[in-house]
């Protein structure tokens, strides 16, 4: 009996095992996905040195598209280096450069390029009696440059209908309140007679301490007479900045295609009070930009004025002329007279005697031959430097 117990124990102990071992091996059956982890782990852990083989393999893989990129690269720069070369190479320092940088090449090359040897010139010639000569021919005029005569004239032309580029420049400072109204009513007038639709530019800056652009370059006259209007007076006089401004930053980076008569109309009483050019600065800015400066005094207390004096010295230097009205109404008659002088000019260009392009300062002087003429034209020019 006791044996049998023991033997009936001794097989439920067995039974009771074999349980207790399936039911652990059920209970390690959920660890079955985490062993799916550690696989991953166990291959990271045996791989840590492909891990070096992953980066290696990672810059195995990314030179392709790196090695397709650097062949791309070049293709990008080519179509930019080829205008660059281009540019060098032609007398057309193209499109593709950026805009500022296009503007500053564009004016180094027109400078040296187009004029390296050759000067142009725009002048009037007048009678004893101050009326306009037209039909005077190449062998009328000696040219005398830097007190050399010129080697070559290579063209000669009466430009009646030259494409017109104008700033009118109105002083809007408190000495000229008075009249300012009817100073107005005559620049529009100016406008109205003197700019062609789709042949001639204008543009419209009125100053006191500082110059505005009330109207930038149009052919719209209405858009012109509005910007007349605009202007308000008030403030001290800084006649030099305006000047200089108009022709550094308006007239000499216009874009043009062909020949072009750049003129300033200066409306002022003269009396500059607050510039931070000099005269003879904002004179040399015109003379660079070719600009012939036109100038209408404001000064009507029928005495000779400091301002009248200064206005001459501008015209003069620039082959312009001064205007000094007696009556408010004459202000009419000096842009009658500019309007006509602009419709009845020559254009000369001639190579020079000896020319050095050194950035000095040279002289012009065009002398009519035959008796009792007068030319009018700008004094000089700046040479180029290279």
């Amino acid at each position: 009996m006791k044996l049998r117990n023991i033997l009936a124990l001794a097989g439920l102990a067995v039974g009771l095992s074999a349980a207790v071992a399936q039911n652990s091996a059920q209970d390690e059956l959920p660890s079955a996905p985490s062993s799916v982890r550690v696989q991953p782990q166990a291959e990271a852990s045996p791989q840590p040195p492909p891990p070096q083989a992953p980066p290696a393999q990672p810059p195995a893989s990314t030179p392709a598209p790196d090695t397709s990129s650097a062949t791309a690269k070049p293709d990008v720069p080519a179509p930019q280096t080829a205008p660059a070369t281009q540019a060098v190479e032609t007398p057309k320092p193209a499109s593709p450069a950026p805009a500022a940088a296009a503007q500053n090449d564009d004016e180094s090359v027109a400078t040296i390029r187009r004029t390296v040897n050759e000067v142009n010139v725009v002048f009037t010639v007048t009678d004893k009696h101050g009326r306009y000569v037209k039909d005077l021919k190449k062998e009328d005029f000696k040219i005398i440059d830097d007190s050399k005569p010129a080697a070559e004239i290579r063209s000669f032309h009466s430009e009646a209908d030259l494409p017109l580029q104008v700033g009118l420049l109105i002083d809007a400072s408190n000495s000229i309140r008075d009249r300012f109204k009817f100073e107005q009513l005559a620049a529009i007038e100016f406008l109205n007679q003197t700019v062609r639709r789709r042949y001639d530019q204008a543009f419209v800056v009125g100053f006191d301490v500082t110059p505005e652009v009330t109207q930038d370059f149009t052919d719209d006259t209405e858009a012109l007479a509005q910007g007349v209007r605009q202007l308000r007076p008030g403030g001290g006089t800084a006649m030099y900045d305006a000047l200089y401004f108009a022709c550094r930053d308006k007239l000499l980076k216009s874009d043009h295609t062909g020949p072009v008569r750049r003129a300033i109309i200066l409306l002022s009483d003269g009396d500059d009070n607050q510039s931070h050019v000099t005269r003879e600065e904002a004179i040399e800015m015109a003379q660079r930009a070719e600009v012939i400066v036109y100038t209408i005094s404001t000064n009507l207390s029928g005495t000779s004025h400091h301002g009248d004096k200064v206005l001459e010295r501008i015209a003069d230097a620039t082959g312009g002329r001064s205007y000094v009205p007696f009556q408010i109404t004459e202000v009419s008659n000096a842009f009658a007279s500019i309007q006509e002088e602009l419709r009845s000019q020559y254009a000369i260009s001639y190579k020079p005697a000896d020319f050095n392009p050194d950035g000095r300062y040279r002289t012009i002087d065009i002398l009519a031959q035959v008796k009792g003429l007068h030319v009018r034209s700008r004094r000089g020019y700046y040479a180029p430097t290279q």
